[in-house]
C-alpha cells in the first residue's frame, strides 16, 4: 500500500464520527452510567434526553432533543440491543439524524474502561450532504469527544452512577 492508500483507509466514510474515552471506573459502573437516558444531557451539551417508551432497554423508544440558540434538533432512537456491561446499539430515525450508533464498553482492568462512541448517520440532501460531510465531521467528532470526557469526569468524580 502507498502511503496516500494508509490516509484513505484513515478517513471516516460520509456520515461517520467516532470518539473514545477511558474512563477510571469499572465496567459495569461506565455501562450503567452511560445507558442511564435521562441523565445523558449532564453530559452531552444543549441536549435533554428522555424515554419515550420502554424501560430504556430493547425496543424503547428515545428522544434526544438538542437546542443551542434558535437551532433546535430532535434525534429519536430506538435501542436494539443492550448486552450489559459491553455495548448498546440503537439506530436514528428521525427526519434529520438516520442511522445506527454504538457505545461500547471494554474492560482495561478492574477500574479503568474504554468507551467508544461511533455514529454512521445517513446524511440528508444526498450529494450535498456528502460534499458537506468533511466541514461538519471536525465538529461532529470534537462535539463526540468533548461528551466524552465531560461523561468520564462525572462519573470518575461518582457524580454519574
Amino acid at each position: 500500500m502507498t502511503g496516500g492508500d494508509d490516509a484513505e483507509a484513515e478517513r471516516p466514510g460520509p456520515g461517520e464520527v467516532t470518539a473514545t474515552v477511558i474512563v477510571a471506573a469499572p465496567a459495569e459502573k461506565v455501562f450503567a452510567a452511560l445507558t442511564d437516558w435521562s441523565r445523558q444531557g449532564e453530559w452531552i451539551p444543549f441536549t435533554t434526553v428522555r424515554v419515550l417508551s420502554g424501560d430504556g432497554g430493547e425496543g424503547s423508544q428515545i428522544e434526544a432533543v438538542t437546542q443551542a440558540g434558535p437551532v433546535l434538533v430532535r434525534d429519536l432512537m430506538r435501542v436494539v440491543k443492550v448486552d450489559p456491561p459491553f455495548e448498546v446499539r440503537v439506530v436514528h430515525h428521525g427526519k434529520v439524524l438516520r442511522g445506527p450508533g454504538v457505545l461500547r464498553c471494554t474492560a482495561l482492568g478492574p477500574n479503568r474502561t474504554q468507551v467508544v462512541w461511533h455514529e454512521w448517520f445517513q446524511l440528508p440532501a444526498g450529494n450535498a450532504g456528502r460534499l458537506a460531510w468533511p466541514l461538519l465531521w471536525p465538529g461532529s467528532k470534537a462535539g463526540l469527544t468533548g461528551a466524552l470526557r465531560r461523561f468520564a469526569r462525572l462519573v470518575e468524580a461518582g457524580k454519574l452512577r
